[in-house]
């Protein structure tokens, strides 16, 4: 299989498939494919699996498309400025992503719900579930804004706004911490959080997230009253 990633602000993926390759994405989540595809939707892995989907903001059916002859295309578009990574998964490389993050995958990867702490649940700013990405193979994210990689050493924390995590390597430590002092809370605007991402692995930030660029759109918004 080989891949494209373009566009900007609104990137889109384009797979080039071999006869016998397959990717899967959720429902609705094709743009446009060549002839020579076929697609078979269902709750990929059972109705377990599909339901810990849709807790982690994805679909509770898949869509899986197969290569029916050499050299077909397929591609998939994000749904919000950002980007498009690609994660190599296997040989002991495991993922933890936000929520709503899932593009597409190779079959052999597992798209799983990842239960975070009660604590890290109520005040991290993902909420109580992740995606959890295990296997084998490749998976595309769709991500927010810009993108920036860090590499922590053992032991070393780096606290983050929330909804600012876009993924981390599995073996990385996530939690949440409270703000200290009384100002910061009542005056620091950031909440009484942080996420903590503690080393070591490589941990993806990313500059923007739909949840905070959505709270400073809606006050912009007509409420849909008029007067005479």
């Amino acid at each position: 299989m080989h891949y494209k990633i373009f566009g900007s602000p609104m990137p889109a993926v384009t797979l080039t498939l071999e006869q016998g390759e397959s990717i899967y994405t959720q429902s609705g989540g094709m743009t446009w494919m060549s002839e020579g595809i076929s697609m078979e939707t269902n709750m990929k892995g059972g109705f377990l699996k599909g339901i810990g989907r849709m807790f982690a903001g994805e679909s509770l059916f898949m869509a899986t498309y197969t290569a029916q002859r050499p050299g077909v295309e397929i591609a998939l578009a994000s749904s919000f400025p950002g980007e498009i990574r690609l994660l190599e998964i296997g040989n002991g490389k495991e993922y933890i992503a936000q929520k709503n993050s899932f593009l597409c995958a190779t079959p052999n990867v597992s798209l799983s719900a990842y239960v975070t702490g009660v604590k890290t649940g109520l005040f991290g700013g993902e909420g109580f579930v992740l995606q959890k990405y295990t296997g084998q193979g490749q998976a595309f994210l769709e991500l927010d804004g810009t993108i920036v990689e860090k590499e922590l050493a053992p032991g070393e924390k780096i606290k983050v706004d929330t909804g600012n995590i876009a993924f981390f390597e599995a073996r990385v430590g996530y939690s949440a911490e409270m703000v200290k002092g009384f100002a910061n809370i009542l005056f620091g605007g950031e909440g009484l959080f942080l996420s903590t991402l503690t080393g070591p692995g490589k941990v993806w930030l990313q500059t923007m997230s739909a949840s905070e660029l959505a709270r400073r759109i809606i006050p912009f918004i007509p409420s849909g009253g008029s007067s005479n």
